[in-house]
């Protein structure tokens, strides 16, 4: 007998909560993880253009299934948070702290990044970008998906998780990485545009060379790939 995929009780606008309970489909828990959502599958693109069994499949492969057990804490009712399980479905210490190994494991593999970097080099670091950026909004959005002191690592996971695709994009790269005040041959239009737009943003946002994208032009966060150090929370 085939299963349905649908089931007709969300069509009231509403969709149910792990344990337990129904919120519309545009609160913020379902904001939350309708990027996270975006965020995997973005992973899942990535993966499908590296070869398979290969250290950056395997890491991939860890996070997408990191990224499931982040999904189930957010989509649990405060009421509900005892019932959940440690690396199951709630995020620990542990799971960033993992992170934060693996930043420091893949930024000993590319040269250092004093400037900002034009994303496109290959689909593979391409497509890395893509999946920071989108971390990013989930991660901005996920902050009022939990309640003040509800100790959730939620937050911390999403802003080191976007750390480490920005290293692992630089690293596809191979110290190959397109600089954004790169003046190519014989300079022109393009390059003085590009020259006089990062120093404006720069001096618009007090954003130094180093530092990566949050995903919107005037939100910065610093990847102190240069000093070998990072912000812990920005």
């Amino acid at each position: 007998m085939s299963m349905r995929i649908y089931t007709r009780t969300g069509d009231d606008g509403t969709t149910g909560l792990l344990f337990g309970g129904r919120v519309a489909k545009d609160s913020v828990v379902i904001e939350t993880n309708g990027a996270v959502d975006e965020a995997q599958a973005a992973l899942g693109m990535v993966r499908a253009e590296v070869e398979a069994g290969s250290e950056l499949d395997d890491l991939l492969v860890g996070l997408e299934r990191d990224l499931y057990v982040l999904m189930a804490e957010v989509a649990t009712a405060p009421a509900n948070r005892t019932k959940l399980k440690s690396g199951v479905t709630l995020v620990t210490e542990d799971m960033v702290t993992a992170l934060e190994m693996h930043i420091d494991s893949v930024s000993t593999r590319f040269p250092p990044i004093t400037d900002f970097v034009i994303p496109g080099h290959d689909r593979v670091s391409a497509g890395l970008d893509v999946a920071r950026t989108v971390t990013r909004r989930a991660e901005r959005v996920a902050l009022a998906a939990f309640e003040p002191g509800a100790g959730s690592w939620v937050g911390r996971y999403l802003n080191r998780l976007s750390d480490l695709l920005w290293a692992m994009a630089r690293w596809q790269e191979q110290g190959d990485s397109l600089r954004s005040r790169a003046v190519p041959v014989g300079g022109g239009v393009g390059a003085a545009v590009r020259e006089a737009g990062s120093s404006a943003g720069m001096q618009e946002t007090g954003a130094r060379p180093g530092m990566q994208p949050t995903g919107s032009s005037v939100g910065m966060q610093e990847t102190e790939s240069r000093k070998g150090t990072r912000k812990a929370d920005t």
